[in-house]
C-alpha cells in the first residue's frame, strides 16, 4: 500500500484498505481535539514511514506500535504543537 496524503477530516470509512488505527490517550480511536489541562499542554504528532506493512495489531497502545515497527522505521519526523486553554 502507497499514499503520499491523508486528507483533513477523513471519515473511518475514507480510509484506504488495509489502513488501521491505535488508541489514544483517551483510550479509543480517532481523533479527539485538545483537551488540556489548565495552562498550557503540548501535543505530539508523529509520522513514520516503515519498509513493511504492519500486522493487524489490534488496536495496540504506543508501546505496542513502537515494538511492532522496530528495525522498520526508514524515516520519521513528529510536530510538536502547544494549545492553551483561556
Amino acid at each position: 500500500m502507497s499514499i503520499s496524503e491523508l486528507p483533513q477530516a477523513v471519515s473511518v470509512s475514507d480510509l484506504l484498505v488495509g489502513t488501521q488505527q491505535g488508541k489514544n490517550d483517551w483510550k479509543r480511536t480517532g481523533y479527539g481535539g485538545p483537551c488540556p489541562p489548565i495552562g498550557r499542554h503540548r501535543y505530539f504528532h508523529k509520522l513514520y514511514a516503515l519498509d513493511i506493512e504492519l500486522p493487524d495489531l489490534h488496536q495496540p497502545n504506543e508501546t505496542q506500535l513502537e515494538t511492532a515497527m522496530a528495525g522498520h522505521i526508514i524515516g520519521q519526523t513528529e510536530l510538536i504543537g502547544t494549545y492553551q486553554r483561556q
